[in-house]
């Protein structure tokens, strides 16, 4: 069951928005007070994270590693929409634009997409509630039970 009616879709929804805030503090600290490649490169993965936790509050249901494939689709997808000059263009008259289009195509960035997607993953199989424990339902013990008397070994139960 996937969506609202999931058990767990409002927890999962919360920790996902509960992660985009701190993400996008990261990402705006990372540009604001370092320099260079690693401020860079750090920003294109946090940004890839902030796109899986968004699709983690919309879809809450769906498997982590679709949700990391999702964002990485759309990181991928914006970056190679650089190459029309378009987000270039939006981002001269927009902050907004700028940060969520970018304005220039990097190779590069499309690796540091993947590592983010890559993180994203792995903290939603982390943050992921314990499955419950397996239990073996009461119709199945009652076929145990007839199919393997006590102390005799027995055979194994007919379905």
């Amino acid at each position: 069951m996937t969506g609202a009616g999931r058990p767990g879709a409002a927890r999962t929804r919360a920790v996902a928005a509960g992660a985009a805030v701190p993400t996008v503090l990261a990402g705006l600290g990372v540009r604001a007070f370092m320099d260079g490649a690693f401020a860079k490169y750090a920003g294109d993965a946090l940004y890839t994270v902030l796109i899986c936790a968004l699709a983690a509050v919309i879809a809450p249901g769906v498997r982590p590693v679709v949700k990391a494939g999702a964002g990485l689709a759309f990181s991928w997808a914006v970056e190679l929409l650089q190459l029309t000059g378009v987000p270039a263009d939006l981002s001269r008259h927009s902050t907004a634009a700028r940060l969520v289009l970018g304005s220039t195509f990097g190779a590069p960035d499309l690796f540091w997409y993947a590592v983010g997607a890559a993180f994203a993953w792995a903290a939603m199989v982390l943050a992921a509630p314990a499955p419950p424990a397996a239990s073996v339902s009461h119709r199945d013990r009652r076929r145990w039970r007839r199919a393997a008397p006590a102390g005799r070994g027995g055979r194994l139960p007919v379905a």
